[in-house]
């Protein structure tokens, strides 16, 4: 069980490590928000990892129905991003030159969370990498009663692991960084965000994918 578990966390990292459009969400909402937004956001996407976990473990038709989703999915996701972009990008038009401490009411925490978890289920990274995991991790999910759900478990711990450390990498920085810097962050990450979140909604109604797949 060891074995699976430390299996489990190492899908979980790999899954989460790559710094697409959830983890600039992180890095930017740790930033500006603190701590607990930070930590919202990725405990959201850890949780979604977790999510898919649990279909895979349980036995779920992952592969084929979570891809023959997909596209509607990622046109969602994609839409969801570009607007949490503009979000961003007016919160550099609005915000003044000299902010006041960033303070993480509670319902912009739960917001976090619930954004960045429908974000993260709806990410076709996430789906396609789940689907891997199914044929990776496959022997091992098998080797035992319990073996499914301590891989869940080990998958939501290692995508944990690294959101903690990408909130606290990003708090770090902030201390090095003035109002004005993290300003222009807002620039950034909120036309990024916008960029990423058409690109990703016009792929499938492009292709026609998004009009074909029931």
């Amino acid at each position: 069980m060891i074995e699976v578990f430390a299996k489990g966390i190492a899908a979980g990292l790999a899954i989460a490590a790559p710094v697409g459009p959830i983890g600039l969400l992180c890095i930017r909402r740790s930033m500006n928000q603190g701590r607990a937004a930070g930590l919202a956001t990725g405990m959201g996407a850890a949780t979604a990892d977790g999510t898919y976990g649990m279909l895979v473990a349980v036995g779920f038709a992952a592969t084929g129905i979570l891809l023959s989703y997909a596209p509607q999915m990622q046109v969602f996701g994609g839409l969801l991003i570009a607007y949490l972009g503009l979000r961003t990008l007016r919160g550099f038009l609005t915000k003044r030159h000299t902010p006041e401490p960033p303070i993480a009411r509670p319902r912009s925490v739960a917001s976090a969370f619930g954004t960045t978890y429908l974000l993260t289920l709806s990410n076709p990274a996430t789906i396609l990498a789940f689907a891997g995991m199914v044929a990776g991790l496959g022997g091992a999910a098998a080797s035992g009663p319990n073996a499914p759900y301590v891989l869940v478990i080990g998958v939501f711990l290692g995508s944990a692991l690294w959101w903690l450390f990408l909130v606290q990498l990003s708090l770090w920085a902030r201390t090095r960084m003035t109002a004005r810097s993290l300003r222009w962050l807002d620039v950034l990450a909120g036309s990024a965000l916008v960029i990423w979140g058409i690109a990703l909604a016009f792929g499938p109604l492009q292709d026609g994918s998004f009009w074909g797949s029931t």
